[in-house]
């Protein structure tokens, strides 16, 4: 009698260590290898981030729609991490910003450094981004205040250009 060679299950081997990785035991797939480099995106987005934005801060509470620009001063590349230190205008107040922005999960939190007792936002609150600077929320220190949304949009060098039919 003949063995069927089609029902004895195979090992895939891992031809590096010569022998099955654990993830090819028990699973039979071999194990993914991330190509990302987040210190190089990191890099990459210090150097050509824009650094002038314009948007809408809306709170979730009572309140108003105030108009924002945001002007960043510095951006420097920190391991995976881009630091940004500048200016957020909200409404008529303008108020020193710094933050931290993720090169590899584009998380951004965003610290006001001033005062802003002006707007509706409470000192030890931060702006936290899971888009980059797109769009975030406003996170309050408190219960009382149900905190907002920023959304932004890049202004100049990262906008579209507009370009005449002549």
């Amino acid at each position: 009698m003949i063995p069927l060679l089609a029902a004895i299950p195979l090992t895939t081997v891992n031809v590096a260590a010569a022998r099955p990785t654990p993830l090819q035991e028990n699973f039979g797939m071999a194990a993914n290898v991330q190509q990302f480099d987040p210190v190089a995106r990191a890099s990459e987005l210090a150097r050509d981030l824009p650094r002038r934005w314009s948007g809408s801060y809306q709170p979730f509470g009572p309140g108003s729609s105030a108009p924002v620009t945001l002007q960043l001063a510095s951006v420097t590349a920190l391991g995976q991490m881009v630091d940004v230190r500048g200016e957020m205008t909200l409404g008529t107040t303008t108020i020193p910003v710094q933050g931290n922005l993720n090169a590899q999960s584009d998380q951004l939190d965003l610290l006001l450094l001033g005062d802003y007792s002006a707007s509706d936002l409470q000192g030890g609150g931060d702006f936290l981004g899971l888009q980059g600077f797109s769009l975030s929320g406003w996170v309050a220190p408190r219960l009382t205040n149900p905190g907002g949304q920023l959304v932004l949009n890049p202004v100049g060098e990262g906008a579209p250009a507009i370009r005449g039919l002549w």
